[in-house]
């Protein structure tokens, strides 16, 4: 099953990069592309985090497996395609908070995404179970894969 996630990664990634080269996106395009899936993902990373961590909503199995679906869905979208140099010091729907250094530092971006999308699609599988102690643990690990890439390449607001 993991071959098959990551085939399907790479397929997505392949298209997302196809895709993105064939509707030459305008910087600004590419900026709001991106805020918009961190922004989608955020919010589905508080019903996660309301329901499986705070326990300020009751646990809904579904719900959580669905928001987790919504998290790896995105991850593993290509996201990486709506980055370039054009994109630096351009706003989307807000200024951009992406660092320069990102680009100078291509083999630590690698591993900080492969980690994220790797902890986003575990994240999936474990959300698949219905186990709200194991969706908790899972979902803190996702959340450390994240801040390893803000506090990398993320400019503070």
């Amino acid at each position: 099953m993991h071959k098959n996630a990551v085939r399907a990664s790479l397929a997505v990634l392949g298209l997302s990069v196809a895709f993105a080269a064939q509707a030459q996106l305008s910087p600004e395009d590419m900026v709001k592309f991106r805020q918009s899936g961190y922004t989608f993902m955020s919010w589905n990373m508080g019903k996660i985090k309301a329901q499986a961590v705070d326990g300020s909503v009751p646990y809904n199995k579904d719900q959580v497996a669905a928001a987790a679906n919504a998290i790896a869905a995105i991850a593993n979208s290509g996201m990486g395609a709506l980055y370039g140099p054009s994109t630096l010091d351009v706003t989307g729907w807000k200024e951009t908070r992406l660092k320069p250094n990102f680009f100078d530092e291509q083999d630590k971006v690698k591993e900080v995404a492969t980690n994220f999308v790797k902890q986003a699609t575990k994240l999936q599988e474990v959300a698949a179970t219905g186990d709200q102690k194991a969706v908790a643990a899972q979902f803190g690990e996702l959340g450390k894969a994240c801040k390893a890439c803000h506090d990398s390449f993320r400019a503070e607001e």
